[in-house]
């Protein structure tokens, strides 16, 4: 059996939720009564409203960890009152999914369900409630910019714990220099981890390589676009060369190696500032260091440079015309 849920120690007044300068944001809703969880973010209301919970990705609700998932969310959230503010798209328009649910942030009464007099506990932010215990991860959208640092802190305690999703293969955080294990996830949400390799152009895209072997090795690319909005949070691609990032979104699958495109800045984390490497990971980053050192010192007693190697296509050639024509 599950555990309930705690408050989060952060939240200090009866109306909080996980962002917003006053608490709730002055775009707040009010909120209703929860009387079924449908899976892990999804809340119906007593007045028939259903609420998708915003800036989450949880497991699919036939999975166990989708089972996992709503079973706990029902835990925090069912026979108790909500506080509800709707995620907004920039501009301050309100979200809604393609079935037409309310986007919202969301916080449930604490204490026993429906408390008479009301119970004097904290209440439970549900999106930080959930990805603190591991039952979602942060989505590649998280349309409220103010939210993503409480979000993204939560997530960070559940990877470094292995909790939840974090200690399952299937979800957890797939090293970049692995496209094998990153195309299993192809059609599927993933987070990536890596050093980037090389930055380049082509066309109207940028790329992101992680591997100098094009066919096999993982890349995100950047529509030329939105390049001024990366450079805006602090994201200027041309710079990200040599530096360890994380990238989360849908893998594809093009030329050969697996592929995330880049269309929001929250879909990248610089220097894990996303997320904090689980033990896993650190033992992985610790096996090429190790390489990396020895080889360093077989160069050293060989008394010579590392001949030059022929370097194969870069991810951005990948589709480049073989009769020497451009793209």
């Amino acid at each position: 059996m599950l555990p309930a849920l705690r408050p989060c120690p952060a939240v200090a007044e009866p109306t909080t939720l996980p962002c917003g300068s006053a608490g709730v944001p002055s775009t707040a809703i009010g909120g209703g009564t929860v009387v079924a969880v449908p899976d892990g973010r999804t809340l119906l209301l007593a007045d028939g409203r259903e609420v998708l919970l915003a800036g989450l990705e949880v497991a699919p609700a036939d999975t166990p960890a989708g089972r996992a998932a709503r079973t706990a969310l029902a835990v925090a959230a069912e026979g108790r009152a909500v506080v509800l503010a709707p995620a907004t798209a920039p501009g301050g328009r309100p979200v809604a999914d393609r079935w037409g649910r309310m986007v919202a942030w969301a916080a449930a009464e604490g204490g026993p369900p429906g408390a008479v007099p009301p119970n004097p506990l904290p209440p439970v932010p549900l999106q930080l409630a959930l990805l603190a215990q591991g039952h979602a991860r942060v989505a590649a959208r998280v349309d409220d910019e103010a939210c993503l640092p409480a979000l993204r802190a939560a997530e960070r305690a559940a990877r470094a714990a292995n909790l939840g999703l974090w200690s399952d293969p299937v979800y957890a955080a797939v090293p970049a220099e692995r496209p094998a294990e990153i195309l299993k996830r192809r059609g599927g949400f993933a987070v990536v981890v890596g050093q980037i390799d090389s930055v380049r152009e082509s066309g109207g895209t940028i790329y992101l390589n992680f591997g100098r072997r094009w066919a096999e090795a993982f890349a995100a690319t950047i529509p030329k676009r939105i390049e001024r909005t990366l450079a805006a949070s602090g994201l200027v691609p041309g710079r990200l060369a040599g530096r360890r990032i994380e990238v989360r979104g849908v893998v594809e699958q093009r030329g050969g190696g697996p592929r995330i495109e880049i269309v929001r800045a929250e879909q990248l984390a610089l220097d894990g500032a996303g997320s904090t490497p689980s033990r896993q990971d650190r033992v992985r980053q610790d096996d090429v260091q190790q390489v990396r050192a020895r080889q360093e010192q077989d160069r050293a007693q060989q008394g010579r440079p590392q001949p030059d190697l022929p370097q194969p296509p870069r991810a951005e050639d990948e589709d480049r015309p073989r009769d020497g024509g451009t793209r």
